[in-house]
């Protein structure tokens, strides 16, 4: 697999990474109508008012550098999402995550993007001090287990579970950046 950055979005193996932007809020939507996909996130979308408030929040975390959201298209078409949860400025780690639709499951998404993202993570936070990132996940969502090994983030520890946020133990898996 092949990662380039292209106008400071990363890309990867046939994916293509940009900021969400205000027309992706129908294909977000319709993305989390699956009933797997809202049993892992926090921030359900379930209609236009929602979806708006999503936009903004992950366009206001890019502004302030503490969040970078990226949609993740195949064919222009929005298959899934990563995200680097940077926290304070010159921090030695960030915190990665990501979601898939449900029609992408399976043909290697996930890995790809957040293979990608990695990639630019290092590269672009090197400088700011960054050296470490790390992947939690809930306990029970060996997808994410699988997703987290194919792109080199190697199972560290199990989390302890923190109800009602967090109500199952959960996973860490952690990797060098760069």
């Amino acid at each position: 697999m092949t990662t380039t950055l292209t106008a400071g979005a990363p890309s990867a193996g046939g994916l293509l990474l940009r900021p969400f932007r205000a027309d992706d809020a129908p294909a977000l939507i319709d993305v989390h109508r699956d009933p797997v996909l809202r049993r892992y996130v926090r921030n359900r979308v379930t209609g236009p008012d929602e979806a708006a408030r999503w936009l903004e929040t992950e366009d206001r975390g890019r502004r302030e550098g503490s969040r970078y959201s990226f949609a993740v298209l195949e064919e222009g078409v929005l298959v899934g999402q990563v995200v680097l949860k940077r926290g304070a400025p010159g921090s030695a780690g960030s915190e990665v995550g990501y979601w898939t639709a449900a029609a992408a499951r399976g043909r290697g998404v996930a890995p790809r993007a957040l293979a990608a993202l990695t990639a630019w993570a290092s590269e672009t936070f090197a400088a700011d001090g960054l050296v470490r990132l790390d992947l939690f996940h809930e306990g029970d969502n060996l997808a994410s287990c699988r997703v987290a090994e194919k792109a080199g983030y190697p199972f560290e520890a199990l989390v302890p579970a923190a109800p009602p946020q967090y109500p199952l133990d959960g996973h860490w898996h952690s990797r060098p950046a760069g």
